[in-house]
């Protein structure tokens, strides 16, 4: 046992580090793990009793965790969401997964465990996604979290339900009875368990806290989860369900982010344990040999369910965009649908041969989550919105405008500039590709519409040829250079200002028609510079000639700095960024003696410092000893130079 048990560690560090390093979830590795050592794999795990023992645990502290974030205030606050959208979806789902599976021979009870566990959603995978693309802000991400809320909370009666729907004597007229008496045991439940919480707990871990030991007070915590979980578990009920009790009647108290992070290590490795005993559950054989049944079921599944997340929230009066781009996060299985899978496998409710494609279906569905929530939003824009639509919508906004400015771009930048064409009431259209942006600023009375600037009958649309100035806020090389390209052909009269990051492409923009370009980094400095100049006494009119100097030179007496120990530049970005170097003349230096022109060198010579005065490198200078010659470039070059004002060559 304790090989076994050391062989699938090791493999499972070894591919949950394979899989984070691909940007897949952790579940497909564990999952992975257990068909490659399980029965139907290599075989070299053959104790599994243990690893179910071990597996059933992490489902009660999966559970329990459930517990202690679930959030009465929460639920309310999203009541329309949760309970609108969230129970229409699991409704639908698992309605239209019933007559599905009933016209294939399947029994109502396996009809109902198979479709409630399809319509469960991957709340891991899905909710860690968002966070790492920065998108649970947005009002899609919003409709999938109360979508996912509700499923967490149908996992409860499908929990209660599956040892029910096992009993071979159950038909349908004595499911209903059956049902609400484990619901009275369920109500039993939970009031014992909320009388212990409300007067018991509190007072234990108070006294527990007081005592300052970490790990009584973690193994307090997995006392009681477990103990929930006996509880309900002696009275028929599932052990999960005691354990989500238990958590959430722990999570109103102010001990419950401290029972999270004590919990968390047990419950991500024993869930851990817990695919992987999935895993051993699968016979990849037989999914392999009906793969396009499977791949069938994936894309039906993926569709169904967008879809019908899609419905829900238009029924409740959510935008299309918004509920097909929730309904696409949420087109996988979900972990909890293991959990069920599992759960209906172990009372005999679901045969192998039907468990086994099931699981097939959810790590597929699920492999494919981060690639869809990253796609979801452009898929949901391009299929609610058609391209005639967009061009119309630009058009009468556009229509009528005369000597306007166009705003490519309706970001930070380009919101800043509408504000002030406001103030001197200059008529303005702007364009941007994000549609929550442009719906919330149409909802403002912004003049902003939906549209590529970059494509030529967006820009026609809009007006190009009347306008007076179009303005560039994007920093998007290709994406500029073809603007430009385009105003250069459709309306070369309009004048072209261009926002970039810096000034790297500023003379290939100038070069492509631009009349203006402002670097972001380069006026930055410029505008600290005017304030030191100004707190420093210097006349306003100088500072404003040496600005305005600065422009018109592009920014020449920006370029070049002494880099010094720049830790973390690499040598292509040292290669190729220019920088300063002195370099001293003195001893037996190839250069003394010399005129500029007669040097030769590939580098360019900033200045010549010569005993504190800076002279003006010309050709005609002759260089002494003692001089320090300035040098500007990139470090190939510097390096070149240096070595041939020293040494000739």
């Amino acid at each position: 046992m304790y090989r076994e048990l050391l062989l699938l560690l090791l493999v499972a560090v070894l591919l949950v580090a394979l899989f984070r390093r691909l940007g897949l979830p952790a579940i497909l590795a564990y999952l992975l793990v257990g068909v490659l050592l399980g029965p139907y794999g290599s075989g070299a795990v053959s104790n599994q009793e243990v690893m179910h023992t071990l597996g059933d645990l992490g489902v009660v502290f999966l559970m329990f965790s459930l517990g202690l974030e679930f959030s009465l205030p929460r639920l309310i606050a999203m009541r329309r969401l949760v309970l609108g959208v969230g129970l229409l979806q699991v409704l639908l789902t698992t309605l239209l997964c019933v007559a599905v599976l009933r016209a294939w021979e399947f029994s109502f009870s396996q009809a109902l465990v198979v479709g409630g566990t399809l319509a469960m959603s991957s709340t891991a995978v899905v909710i860690k996604q968002l966070g790492e693309e920065n998108l649970l802000h947005t009002r899609r991400a919003q409709l999938g979290v109360s979508v996912l809320l509700f499923q967490d909370l149908a996992v409860v009666p499908l929990l209660v339900m599956i040892p029910i729907l096992a009993e071979p004597e159950v038909g349908e007229a004595a499911l209903l009875q059956l049902v609400l008496i484990a619901s009275g045991k369920g109500m039993l439940a939970l009031v014992g368990l909320l009388a212990v919480g409300k007067w018991l707990l509190p007072r234990l871990f108070f006294e527990v806290a007081r005592v300052r030991s970490d790990e009584l007070f973690v193994m307090t915590t997995l006392l009681v989860a477990l103990l929930a979980a006996l509880l309900t578990n002696w009275l028929g009920l599932s052990m999960a369900l005691g354990a989500f009790l238990a958590g959430m009647m722990l999570g109103e108290s102010h001990y419950r982010h401290q029972l999270e992070v004590d919990i968390r290590p047990f419950r991500d490795m024993l869930m851990g344990l817990f695919f992987v005993t999935v895993g051993m559950s699968m016979e990849w054989q037989r999914v392999a040999l009906h793969w396009a049944w499977v791949m069938g079921a994936v894309v039906g599944l993926m569709l169904c369910k967008a879809v019908l997340v899609m419905l829900a929230g238009r029924l409740m009066g959510e935008r299309k965009r918004d509920s097909l781009a929730a309904g696409i996060m949420l087109s996988q299985m979900g972990e909890f649908g293991f959990v069920l899978l599992a759960l209906a496998a172990q009372h005999g409710l679901l045969g192998r041969d039907q468990t086994s494609l099931l699981i097939g279906v959810g790590v597929l569905s699920i492999a494919m989550t981060p690639w869809l929530i990253n796609r979801s939003q452009a898929w949901a824009a391009s299929l609610t919105r058609s391209r005639l639509l967009s061009q119309s919508e630009v058009a009468q906004s556009g229509l009528g405008k005369c000597d306007h400015v166009i705003i490519a771009g309706f970001g930070r930048v380009g919101q800043t500039c509408a504000r002030f064409l406001r103030l001197e009431e200059i008529p303005f259209l702007a364009l941007d590709l994000d549609p929550e942006r442009v719906s919330e600023a149409r909802l403002a009375g912004e003049q902003v519409a939906f549209g590529d600037a970059g494509r030529r009958e967006i820009l026609l649309a809009a007006g190009l040829s009347r306008a007076r100035l179009l303005i560039i806020t994007f920093d998007d090389r290709r994406r500029i250079e073809a603007m430009l390209a385009l105003v250069k052909e459709l309306a070369p009269s309009v004048k072209t200002l261009v926002r970039t990051r810096d000034d790297t492409h500023l003379e290939a923009y100038l070069a492509a028609g631009a009349k203006e370009i402002v670097p972001e980094t380069q006026e930055g400095a410029l505008m600290l510079v005017s304030h030191v100049l100004v707190n420093c006494d210097v006349p306003i009119g100088r500072i404003i000639r040496r600005m305005e100097q600065e422009r018109r030179t592009h920014y020449r007496f920006l370029h070049g700095f002494y880099w010094g120990d720049q830790s973390g530049a690499g040598i292509e970005r040292e290669l190729v960024l220019e920088r300063l170097h002195p370099v001293l003349l003195e001893g037996q230096a190839w250069a003394i003696g010399r005129r500029i022109e007669e040097l030769g060198l590939a580098v360019h010579i900033k200045e010549v410092l010569r005993e504190q005065e800076s002279l003006e490198p010309l050709s005609t200078l002759r260089l002494l000893a003692g001089d320090t010659i300035i040098l500007f470039g990139n470090s190939a070059d510097i390096e070149q130079g240096a070595q041939r004002l020293l040494e000739g060559g």
